[in-house]
């Protein structure tokens, strides 16, 4: 809860920092950063990424904007239009695009954004409930995600990244020019290998590469849970199956082999 709070703390605050001390308080880091470099920033290029609810989107994105190439982003269309206007204008600060999920044809503008230079779509998809989820084995367990990284990457040919956040603690100069006493790490993974998967029909190829990258991006958050700030259901075990539709049976078959205690 710390880490979450944190989080709010600092998107609410991000504009009373320079650029200097905002970049301060996030490095990349992985053996994705020099290909996606290559790709998006000293050529033409462009990917989708699969993020999930870690550390500091904003901080994130800005960093992506100045080291990598601008960023293209979804967002949930809140209730609150006020705090949602506020993350928008945030965002909009630091050179980050701002598309609302649950308008149509979504996913053709995030092709259109990915058909342009030097862009990056960075998408958070570790849960999606909807009818339209992916459902993929993760910590033992199983989850619903959302199927855009793998649809993308499936549709355009782009390289897929997996983007883990997680805090650090600074120290000495690192901590004078960030102004705080933690930053961020930003971990790029290689990307995904799904020509592997091409050959498969469709459906097959986005369960397959969404599994993919769930595997990358599980391993992360298994060392660094603390900033993983899922605070809702995501396990097949706390979820009231009869809300959710279009289960896959192989699915359904699992939830009835798990006992759940009596109450």
């Amino acid at each position: 809860m710390r880490s979450y709070f944190t989080y709010f703390a600092e998107a609410m605050t991000v504009g009373g920092h320079s650029d200097e001390r905002l970049l301060a308080r996030a490095r990349p880091i992985g053996p994705g950063l020099p290909i996606c470099k290559e790709l998006v920033h000293d050529n033409p290029g462009s990917a989708p990424m699969a993020i999930s609810h870690q550390g500091n989107w904003d901080y994130e994105g800005f960093l992506a904007a100045n080291v990598l190439a601008p960023v293209t982003v979804t967002a949930e269309r809140l209730a609150n239009k006020k705090l949602l206007d506020t993350f928008i204008e945030i965002r909009k600060r630091m050179d980050i695009t701002v598309l609302l999920t649950g308008q149509p044809h979504l996913i053709e503008q995030l092709e259109d954004a990915l058909a342009k230079p030097h862009v990056l779509v960075p998408l958070l998809a570790d849960r999606d409930l909807s009818r339209h989820g992916e459902f993929v084995h993760a910590f033992g367990s199983t989850i619903r995600v959302a199927r855009g990284p793998a649809t993308l990457a499936l549709d355009t040919g782009k390289p897929l990244f997996v983007v883990n956040m997680f805090r650090e603690k600074l120290h000495g100069e690192a901590r004078r020019k960030a102004g705080i006493g933690y930053g961020y790490v930003v971990d790029i993974s290689a990307p995904v290998d799904i020509d592997r998967f091409r050959d498969l029909p469709r459906e097959e190829a986005i369960h397959a590469i969404s599994q993919a990258w769930v595997d990358v991006w599980s391993r992360d958050i298994s060392a660094h849970p603390e900033d993983w700030h899922m605070l809702q259901p995501i396990f097949i075990e706390d979820l009231d199956m009869s809300r959710l539709k279009d289960v896959p049976e192989d699915v359904k078959a699992e939830l009835s082999k798990i006992s759940k205690p009596t109450k």
